[in-house]
């Protein structure tokens, strides 16, 4: 058995998982022993200023120095000196010209220096930790994986391993801030001009990754389980009945309607939906609703594990 700890530094939100690796079958197993994520908005501002904002960082800082007293204390439970610890970061710390404040502080935290990983690499990962467990459900392959984030979307195609992945920039953060962040609810104008920024990138997506190809759209990160958890009418998250559920596009499409003509305390009366998404579940519900309409799915296939899992497994 191998403890390790894995970090997974977004533009909305930061998440720890620690877990055991339990060598066997099939790559073994994965148990949780802690999972925890807490809205910091680290990417606030950063696509319009190009860098990471002090309150931002105080924030991601404050939660990840909770993390590190977790580790510590859960390897101390094994009689480990030390958990094996990655820290991954993506889409936010990616843009920032100020990322090495970033870097600083979390080798200050950690005592590791933090991976700012491409799309790429962000995507291989999602894939990982997304596909591990879907043996058992037995969906048709090759599947699409689509990880919407704060900052940006991947798309990554394969069936056991990725044939092809990319990223692009159109996370939930991203979107409110650049065309959403003033409607109460949104204005039409304001919609279609996100749906026009939604869909020229999924048009890119195109150019690199079969989508057609696809036989299963599994669907990943916090946008895509709070809108399953709407569709599925759960009075609070509840990420048993979340995980592995599966959406149609109908529902989706539902979902979507509904936070976009909803005001922002229509919103927050919603129980599934964690204060920190209030403002930018709208975005990214139109975000999965695009990609189901452009692609032809009719249903996705929702998954709570994703990057923090993939981290984990990388770690042995």
């Amino acid at each position: 058995m191998t403890r390790v700890a894995a970090i997974d530094c977004g533009t909305n939100s930061v998440r720890l998982l620690i877990a055991d690796i339990i060598p066997g079958v099939e790559g073994g197993a994965l148990v949780d022993v802690e999972r925890r994520m807490e809205i910091v908005r680290l990417g606030e501002g950063v696509d319009r200023t190009g860098r990471l904002a002090p309150a931002a960082l105080e924030r991601t800082f404050t939660a990840m120095r909770g993390y590190a007293a977790l580790i510590e204390r859960h390897g101390a439970e094994t009689g480990e000196d030390l958990v094996k610890t990655r820290v991954v970061a993506t889409s936010a710390t990616r843009d920032a010209a100020n990322r090495a404040d970033f870097v600083a502080g979390v080798v200050d935290i950690f005592g590791v220096v933090p991976e700012v990983i491409t799309g790429e690499e962000e995507a291989a990962l999602s894939f990982n930790g997304a596909t591990h467990e879907l043996a058992g459900l037995r969906p048709a392959r090759p599947y699409l994986v689509v990880d919407i984030g704060g900052g940006s979307t991947e798309f990554v195609l394969g069936s056991s391993t990725v044939t092809a992945a990319r990223s692009v920039d159109i996370g939930c953060v991203r979107m409110t801030e650049r065309h959403l962040r003033d409607g109460d609810p949104p204005s039409p104008e304001q919609i279609a001009a996100t749906i026009d920024d939604v869909d020229g990138a999924l048009a890119h997506v195109r150019e690199t990754v079969p989508v057609d190809e696809a036989r299963t759209l599994v669907g990943l990160a916090g946008s895509v389980t709070t809108v399953a958890g709407i569709a599925l009418g759960l009075p609070e998250y509840d990420s048993s009945r979340i995980h592995l559920s599966r959406i149609t596009a109908t529902q989706v499409h539902e979902v979507n309607r509904r936070l976009l003509h909803a005001t922002r305390a229509e919103r927050a009366a919603f129980g599934v939906i964690h204060p920190g998404r209030v403002d930018v579940i709208g975005a990214g519900a139109l975000i999965l609703d695009r990609i189901m309409r452009e692609y032809g799915f009719g249903a996705v296939v929702v998954s709570e594990h994703d990057i923090l899992d993939g981290i984990a497994w990388s770690l042995v």
